[in-house]
């Protein structure tokens, strides 16, 4: 089979993979045989939560593809992501696995980076104005997340390939059609086709103007930029379907009605439900609570943990929401569960399938490691884990770099990565127990470290005072 094709506009390049494709289960290959398939089952996992206009989900949406399905040209669909950050995080992989669920379906999708739009802003489920971003951060932040998505859909091609012929996955970004625009020509030819009766009646809209720091003129186009990019996105590439979360709902209608008016042909929207936090909180940036998926910003045994730290009562909606298991395999994972809960079987499936698709094979098997190490005290994970690891699991710990002498003692040791004070108390510390290297407590201040157990095979020594106070030493010169 011919690898799908991935593609970024804004760097002039395609590119793809060539890699064996396992066989997907029966059960999935049903799930996405036809038109009705692939609806109905992103509806029954939840992924798929409203569709506009409502009568679409009857007749319309599925006749369109259908159509394609079924020898004719496959339908485009696209999802817009704003470069407010330099990563995108948790909260965006619904509408990412929304793409991917049509890309294996064979039809194409867009992900549009926002590298004009973010510079607006977007107010919907906002109560008060971003943060103005300048032109040149938004330009590095567009880049990154260009590089992030195809990162993103690089590993699903590789890792979750499933036999059939894929639709392509480009990239895009927004700044390529608006730098050629001029303002006064745009508003002329775009402007008189909004009503500001409409506009003001969005909930959006709505709410930010009954607020006390009210609505900037910048927030209120955003919703006519976010037309347009769909109307673009319509006449340059045949997309009639827009995904987004459901607080996108009011921008996909405007997208209709101008390109209804515009065309006299119909378009169509769907959404993706919003992630939040055991409190309710939408997952993002402006929330404070973002899980990222730059491993820069939150590592990959970060991503695992906050998966498998999920409860047990939204676990089996993650699993139909995060990833790609058949419904009948999440079903008899959580008939497992059932019976031996404490084994927590679901949580770890699902954090390794999201860790896998974000960071690859590589990057679940470092989350795994440093769980190994962090939670089991494994020795054998300690010892194959790079620098690189122990900084991502030990953020906060101090790293020291330093030459065995002949003879160094855990006390010397100790002092020289300034993990104990000087003087009769820091003695103490060992002599009580206070103190561990390599998850081995160590009682005498004057024993001679050894290599193999002191020193692990890879150079470094974990040292750990008192419950929470980690230390890192790399040796130098062994």
């Amino acid at each position: 089979m011919a690898a799908p094709m991935l593609r970024c506009l804004s760097r002039g390049r395609w590119f793809g993979t060539t890699d064996s494709l396992a066989v997907l289960p029966l059960g999935l290959r049903k799930a996405h045989s036809g038109a009705q398939g692939l609806l109905a089952a992103q509806k029954e996992r939840g992924l798929f939560k409203e569709f506009f206009p409502d009568r679409s989900t009857e007749i319309e949406l599925p006749e369109l593809f259908d159509r394609g399905r079924t020898g004719h040209s496959p339908q485009t669909i696209y999802c817009g992501f704003d470069p407010t950050a330099d990563s995108l995080h948790v909260g965006h992989l619904l509408a990412l696995l929304g793409l991917f669920h049509f890309q294996r379906a064979g039809h194409n999708v867009i992900a549009l980076v926002g590298g004009a739009t973010a510079r607006l802003g977007d107010p919907s489920g906002r109560t008060k104005e971003r943060e103005a971003l300048d032109a040149e951060r938004v330009q590095t932040n567009a880049r990154a997340l260009c590089a992030g998505l195809e990162s993103l859909a690089a590993n699903h091609q590789q890792f979750f390939a499933d036999g059939r012929k894929w639709g392509r996955f480009t990239v895009l970004d927004n700044s390529a059609w608006y730098q050629r625009q001029q303002l006064v020509d745009f508003l002329a030819a775009v402007g008189g086709h909004f009503r500001m009766g409409t506009l003001l009646s969005r909930l959006s809209v709505q709410t930010r103007l009954k607020s006390p720091d009210g609505m900037s003129l910048a927030e209120f186009l955003y919703q006519v930029l976010q037309a347009y990019d769909f109307y673009y996105l319509f006449q340059h590439y045949g997309c009639r379907v827009q995904l987004g979360g459901s607080d996108q709902l009011g921008n996909i209608v405007s997208g209709y009605e101008f390109i209804h008016k515009l065309t006299g042909k119909d378009v169509f929207g769907i959404t993706v439900p919003l992630i939040t936090s055991t409190t309710g909180a939408k997952l993002g940036k402006s929330a404070g609570n973002a899980v990222w998926l730059n491993r820069d910003k939150t590592s990959a045994f970060e991503l695992y943990q906050f998966f498998v730290r999920q409860q047990d009562d939204s676990v089996e909606r993650y699993l139909k929401l995060f990833t790609f298991l058949p419904l009948s395999e999440i079903n008899h994972i959580m008939q497992l569960h059932v019976r031996e809960p404490e084994k927590r079987d679901p949580q770890k499936r699902l954090a390794a399938e999201v860790t896998k698709l974000v960071h690859g094979q590589k990057g679940l098997e470092s989350a795994k490691r440093c769980t190994q190490a962090l939670y089991h005290n494994s020795i054998d994970a300690l010892e194959v884990m790079s620098d690189e690891e122990l900084k991502e699991l030990f953020k906060e710990a101090s790293f020291s770099e330093l030459v065995l002498d002949p003879g160094t003692s855990v006390l010397e040791t100790c002092r020289k990565a300034n993990a104990i004070p000087d003087g009769p108390r820091g003695y103490r510390m060992i002599t009580e127990g206070g103190v561990s290297i390599n998850h081995r407590q160590v009682t005498n201040p004057e024993s001679v470290l050894i290599v193999g157990q002191h020193i692990l095979k890879n150079g470094l020594s974990l040292l750990k005072i008192g419950k929470r106070n980690f230390y890192i030493i790399k040796w130098l010169q062994l």
